[in-house]
């Protein structure tokens, strides 16, 4: 079998199964030990562009009012590779390539592959995914063992929580700075298994554009900021659309120094394993006392006023 992913959260699940000898066939913003080892299939027309936050998403609301796409098969190395089984998505068609667009360029193919969608909008449904992708390599067994081991993960947070009594803060975790949007989907799940609640978050939804005025309403105790798709240093390039803000200075989370900058894929990338480092990241900044983490987690995020 010759698997192709083009959703970089199922690319990561392969390889965490280690099923990625079915692999081939990947999107440019899969994981970086996948760009060294697999063919690049689909591309980014505004890939080596630097741009801020606001000039991309005018970008894409513009390309997408005018029914295009920003992403493309790259249909010659697609038919060289002649998958029989392609993952796909519909999470979020800003973020990365959707099924119809797959589907376009793989009616195309002279061997015409299966074409599964990866959606999900839960955490436990991300969980189902990964046991849908390993089921579909005819590897069920392997994908049992890999989501109970990550569930046992979460349960050792929880316990920590039950045994020390450990009440919950209010937390606001930020998928993009210009415009300001919530968290949505499976993140405001993480947020709750790490002891915290997002009143401002859309759970097992999209996430949305919310006003500066609510946020100031809410005040929460910590804030975390994880633009989609953005790493901790390009985060940073763009704080300052929060801190000109007037009454940035005057939030609990800024004032308490509880303000963190995350690496993005610990909660927009839905890969089961990095969703789970993403709650005990979650855990340590929300309640640090009480956490610790592993070493390879700690430069996934930092407290911005340390």
């Amino acid at each position: 079998m010759i698997v192709s992913s083009f959703m970089p959260a199922v690319t990561q699940m392969i390889y965490d199964m280690g099923l990625q000898h079915f692999l081939n066939g990947i999107t440019f913003e899969c994981p970086e030990i996948a760009l060294k080892e697999k063919e690049v299939a689909v591309r980014y027309k505004l890939d080596g562009k630097e741009l801020t936050s606001k000039e991309i998403t005018e970008i894409f609301s513009r390309t997408k009012a005018e029914g295009g796409t920003l992403y493309y098969v790259d249909e010659p190395i697609l038919e060289s590779i002649a998958p029989d089984l392609i993952f796909t998505q519909d999470v979020c068609d800003v973020c990365q390539i959707d099924t119809e667009s797959v589907a376009k360029s793989a009616y195309k193919l002279a061997k015409s592959p299966k074409l599964v969608s990866i959606t999900p909008n839960s955490l436990e449904d991300v969980f189902n995914n990964a046991l849908t992708i390993a089921r579909e390599m005819n590897q069920e067994s392997i994908g049992v063992n890999y989501v109970n081991g990550l569930k046992e993960r979460i349960y050792n947070i929880v316990d920590i929580q039950r045994i020390n009594r450990i009440q919950s803060k209010s937390v606001l975790l930020l998928e993009w700075i210009d415009p300001i949007f919530n968290c949505g989907h499976w993140i405001p799940h993480q947020i709750g298994y790490a002891g915290g609640v997002d009143l401002l978050s859309h759970p097992s939804g999209d996430s949305i554009v919310i006003s500066w005025d609510k946020i100031v309403k809410y005040n929460p105790e910590v804030l975390i900021i994880a633009p989609c798709g953005y790493g901790i240093k390009r985060t940073l390039e763009d704080m300052k659309f929060l801190e000109d803000k007037k009454e940035w200075n005057t939030l609990r989370a800024v004032k308490n120094k509880q303000v963190y900058i995350a690496d993005f894929a610990m909660f927009t990338q839905s890969s089961a394993s990095t969703l789970v480092d993403g709650i005990e990241c979650l855990a340590q900044m929300i309640h640090p006392n009480h956490y610790t983490i592993a070493d390879k987690l700690k430069v996934k995020f930092l407290n911005y006023y340390s």
